[in-house]
């Protein structure tokens, strides 16, 4: 807690704090401003190659603002404090996110050892574990927090607002034709606890296995087999192509007895599974498409409102007219199935296409392009996690909404590959 390191400690290890004070994925926001205390007393501020693009990206989502009282045909909606408060929230975002990997890689190996800032991010992996077993075993805890109570009802009320400030254990949903809960503590939903706790593992892995003692590789064996419990209670299909594509990688990657040893694990970690109750679940939900229908009307619906602002996009999502079901819109007392997730809900690429254009959709996958491409030959154990990272990032930009917490942890990686690089030369 010593020294310019201190915030990015304080975010990582005090998430379940932030999040219980009703901040969450916002604690990124506050903490940004002693990061770029620190930044302010280092310049000459150095940067890592390809930034100028996530520079353009906050500069095409200005520009958007623009376009925020405007509505694409066979939308619906007025533009009010909700769509206001959605589109600042995002861009403070974008903005403390570049603060935070300009303070990382500007910090010294001694002020912040790599392996500290990879354990560091370990902690919170055990941190989503926890919250995921919370999730399966206690799924309707909630409260108020206290970020709550302290804003007007007319901004705790909003949607997305209330997901961000109201920590709950679950989110109850009829995926399997019956009520289930889908584990997101300690973060803002579903989605974005798998799309975590996918991250978090792989660098938990390097952090604590790879570079652990023997009692710590005993600690990640037991973490991991609990973790299994909250990843297959998850129905989160993303979630597992996405840890399916990374043994790939890794045996791709891997050679010699490494590979050898991975592969042995990997069956041997299958052969209990499918003996395991958890195997009946996931059978279940890989019969049951639940979404399907629901994703492919809104991307259809995203990708045609977009086209009539390609360059600049809306500033923020819309509602579409009607859903997958019925030209309905809304949820009324005779049509409950009449509801319509907002446009650009399905992924981090639909959502920047509905808010920043097809262009902002272009730079942001040619930022983390460019970082696979610079870093492949990187084949140090961070080298090879960060890259893999980059990878899952382009995945789960088709499935999972990157803000507010995947964003924050996608960028970490950024900065931990860029670190790496700096090290090798120096």
């Amino acid at each position: 807690m010593r020294g310019p390191a201190w915030p990015i400690t304080v975010l990582l290890v005090g998430y379940p704090v932030w999040w219980a004070l009703g901040f969450g994925g916002l604690s990124v926001i506050v903490l940004a401003v002693p990061m770029a205390m620190v930044l302010w007393r280092r310049r000459p501020i150095r940067v890592p190659r390809g930034f100028g693009l996530w520079l353009l990206l906050i500069a095409g989502y200005l520009v958007s603002g623009l376009m925020l009282a405007e509505m694409p045909p066979d939308t619906y909606g007025d533009f009010g404090p909700g769509r206001l408060i959605g589109y600042l929230m995002r861009l403070a975002l974008y903005v403390a996110i570049l603060i935070m990997v300009l303070y990382l890689g500007n910090l010294t190996e001694r002020e912040l050892p790599q392996l500290r800032l990879v354990r560091l991010l370990g902690v919170l992996f055990v941190t989503t574990v926890a919250g995921g077993l919370l999730g399966v075993f206690f799924p309707s805890f909630a409260f108020t927090s206290p970020m709550e109570l302290l804003l007007p009802d007319w901004a705790a009320g909003n949607s997305f607002v209330q997901n961000l400030i109201h920590p709950t254990a679950a989110q109850t949903q009829k995926v399997l034709g019956f009520s289930l809960p889908r584990p997101e503590a300690p973060f803002e939903w579903a989605n974005a606890w798998g799309s975590n706790v996918s991250v978090l593992l792989v660098w938990f892995v390097i952090g604590w296995w790879v570079y652990g003692t023997p009692r710590q590789k005993a600690l990640v064996a037991a973490t991991l087999a609990l973790a299994a419990v909250p990843i297959v209670y998850s129905l989160n299909r993303g979630l597992w192509i996405g840890l399916g594509l990374a043994l790939v990688y890794l045996v791709v990657r891997l050679g010699g007895r490494t590979r050898v040893a991975l592969c042995g694990a990997a069956a041997v970690a299958a052969l209990v599974f499918a003996l395991s109750p958890l195997a009946s679940l996931f059978a279940q939900r890989l019969d049951k498409p639940h979404s399907n229908d629901i994703r492919a009307f809104t991307v259809s619906a995203t990708v045609a409102a977009a086209a009539h602002s390609p360059i600049i996009g809306y500033g923020n999502t819309r509602n579409a007219m009607g859903n997958h079901r019925t030209i309905t819109t809304g949820r009324t007392q005779w049509c409950e199935g009449c509801g319509h997730p907002p446009l650009g809900s399905d992924g981090q690429l639909w959502l920047l296409i509905i808010t920043q254009g097809f262009t902002g959709a272009a730079l942001y996958v040619a930022f983390f392009v460019g970082a696979i491409r610079r870093h492949w030959s990187d084949r140090s154990p961070i080298g090879l996690a960060g890259v893999l990272v980059m990878g899952l990032v382009l995945l789960y930009m088709f499935v999972y909404d990157g803000l507010v917490t995947p964003l924050s942890l996608y960028l970490i990686s950024f900065a931990l590959l860029w670190r790496n690089h700096l090290g090798d030369v120096s």
